[in-house]
This record gives C-alpha cells, sequence and structure tokens, in this order.
C-alpha cells in the first residue's frame, strides 16, 4: 500500500537509521517521538503535552474526556481544527484510543512497530527471533 492510499486512521512516521537520533538515548524521548510524527515543531511539542496530559489522568483513575475538548483546546494553545489535526494523528498512530468518550493511551503503537521489526529481523535479515 502506497502512503497516500493509507486508510485515514493511518499516519506516517519518520523513521531513521542514524543511532544519534534514537529516540531512547534522547534528552527528551517524547518530544524526539513527536518530531517524527508531526513535521512542525510547536504541534510536536503540542503532542507531547496532549500526551503526557492523557497518561497523567489515565495513571490518576480520572481519563481525559472527549467533552473536554474546549479546556483542552485551552491548555494547548490551539485551534479547534489543529487539535483534530493532531488528535487523528496520535489515534492513526496507535499512540492513543477513543472509546466511550475517553482518551487512553494505546499500545497499538508499540505492537505494530514490533511486528514491523520482528518480521524484517528474521525474513529480510536471516536473523533468529530471539536475537532481536
Amino acid at each position: 500500500m502506497k502512503v497516500k492510499d493509507a486508510p485515514k486512521t493511518a499516519t506516517t512516521i519518520v523513521i531513521r537509521s542514524d543511532r544519534k537520533f534514537s529516540v531512547i538515548s534522547s534528552e527528551d524521548p517524547y518530544g524526539a517521538l513527536m518530531e517524527r510524527l508531526f513535521q512542525d515543531g510547536r504541534t510536536a511539542e503540542r503532542g507531547k503535552k496532549f500526551l503526557t496530559l492523557v497518561k497523567e489522568r489515565q495513571e490518576n483513575g480520572n481519563p481525559l474526556r472527549a467533552s473536554e475538548w474546549k479546556e483542552i483546546i485551552k491548555t494547548l494553545g490551539i485551534s479547534h481544527s489543529s487539535f483534530y489535526a493532531m488528535r487523528k494523528k496520535l489515534i492513526g498512530a496507535g499512540m492513543i484510543t477513543l472509546k466511550n468518550g475517553e482518551y487512553r493511551i494505546s499500545g497499538a503503537f508499540s505492537r505494530d512497530l514490533y511486528d514491523m521489526a520482528r518480521w524484517w529481523w528474521t525474513v529480510v535479515c536471516g536473523n533468529d527471533i530471539d536475537t532481536l
């Protein structure tokens, strides 16, 4: 499937092979990851703030509700349309879900990347899965 033909629930992310761009070794892993998802640095920072808000509220047992969108856009300092575009990208990447009116951190993003990594490592590179 070509990127332009991807379903609306999909998104694109920048993949870098150079270790100096490693997310895990970054001083700001969330920020580094968001910069791979969003082209604009300000949007990347807002995406990080939104993910952090979703995570904190979920951990505190008070999930962020979709009905709080007015407060969210005020907190993030963005327009209604910018918020929904950012949210769509995070949902499309599998980083968050929206179920029963609540935002939650999702593991779908990790599972998809892991699936791709396993396939590449074993089928294309010919390595044993245990060495990944």
